[in-house]
């Protein structure tokens, strides 16, 4: 038979189809439930029955009502039963699961909603569990809303946004965000191929920048780029336009710093996996790429990224022999899940998989700067 609890747990399971009704304004009560099968045993029948009448509106002036019928058992003769368990109102259903708080709010967020903001109509009617998880918060994501309807794509920053909502309100709801302009605002006032909030809704947002330098004075002179070094945002970067020279990229900062001069030659500073950042240079598809990374797992793995956004990268002193030559200075390195990297030669990737299984690293600025300036100078530019 039937207990207080399962019923609570079928209600439960109940709740968001009731607030959908609620949303469609078709009727969701009476909701009836079965009483299940009855024990075989007469003092766990007595017993259930009392539970379950113990539990109901007529002892706790709210909730399921218990419908009882006389019944001719086989085993305990004629016994009082039930035979239906029935929720009649919104209000037994809601103070049974302690909700009618959470409705009310319900109730409000929705009809502000449908006044203020028609257009989240139908992304309200899919998702009424995503109203109640941010009960509280829709007096500040609806102006947000409102803001972005009426100035798309504003070009500033979110803390400059002239709502009356606290500075870090839209950084820290993102996600819901995301989910109802995206429900509201027009095609051309999203950016569709970004997942960055900033950059799918224009909004500015911190760039990175890219640290560089000329290994050529005369470059130098030409470009306004220092021989030491100098940090641009990306996206000016991407305006610079310095193809068909050769770029020399490092993993490690003082390797970027003490690179000796060549000629026709920036130096870049990889910073490890942040070369993703390049993978818009139009421009670099046009130059010499030179990547010089630690002798590790992680090494090639930047390597095998870089060469997936400009497949004519060239790697230098990530070879067998150079690992071999200083093998004395490597040291443990860390574990790598990844088995196979599709950017990397042959050679490179034998070299990668050794490393990778024995799970060390020789890092570059452990390479002798004598070594270093031999092998940089006998790279071909072209």
């Amino acid at each position: 038979m039937i207990t207080p609890e399962e019923i609570r747990k079928k209600a439960d399971r109940l709740y968001i189809p009731f607030l959908q009704s609620l949303l469609q304004g078709e009727p969701f009560f009476p909701r009836d439930f079965p009483a299940g099968k009855i024990p075989d045993d007469y003092l766990k029948l007595r017993d259930a029955v009392q539970q379950l009448l113990k539990g109901s509106k007529k002892f706790v002036g709210y909730g399921y009502q218990v419908e009882l019928i006389q019944r001719k058992t086989r085993k305990f003769d004629i016994q009082s039963l039930p035979s239906r368990i029935t929720f009649e109102t919104e209000t037994d259903y809601l103070k049974f699961l302690n909700k009618e708080p959470e409705v009310a709010d319900f109730k409000q967020v929705v009809a502000r909603m449908r006044n203020e903001i028609p257009d989240l109509n139908i992304w309200l009617n899919q998702n009424p569990q995503k109203v109640i998880n941010h009960l509280g918060k829709w007096e500040n994501l609806l102006p947000v809303c409102l803001y972005f309807q009426n100035h798309p794509k504003p070009q500033l920053y979110i803390r400059e946004l002239p709502i009356n909502v606290h500075t870090k309100f839209i950084e820290q709801n993102k996600g819901i965000l995301n989910e109802l302009l995206s429900a509201i605002l027009p095609d051309d006032a999203i950016n569709q191929e970004e997942n960055d909030f900033e950059k799918r809704f224009g909004l500015r947002y911190a760039e990175p920048s890219v640290t560089i330098r000329a290994l050529d004075q005369n470059l130098q002179v030409k470009y306004g780029i220092s021989t030491s070094e100098m940090s641009i945002l990306i996206s000016d970067f991407e305006r610079r336009n310095l193809q068909g020279y050769r770029f020399i990229i490092t993993e490690n900062q003082m390797n970027f710093r003490t690179l000796p001069d060549l000629s026709n030659s920036f130096a870049l500073w990889g910073k490890g996996f942040n070369v993703a950042i390049l993978k818009d240079v139009e421009w670099l598809r046009h130059c010499q790429i030179i990547y010089w990374g630690d002798l590790d797992a992680q090494g090639f793995q930047i390597l095998s990224q870089l060469r997936s956004y400009f497949d004519q990268t060239i790697s230098v002193m990530m070879d067998r022999e150079t690992f071999d030559t200083f093998q004395e200075s490597a040291v443990p390195g860390k574990l790598c899940k990844v088995a196979n990297l599709f950017y990397l030669t042959p050679e490179e990737h034998d070299l990668f998989a050794d490393l990778s299984k024995q799970t060390i690293r020789l890092e570059q600025e452990k390479i002798p700067k004598d070594f270093v300036i031999c092998r940089l100078n006998n790279l071909t530019y072209r």
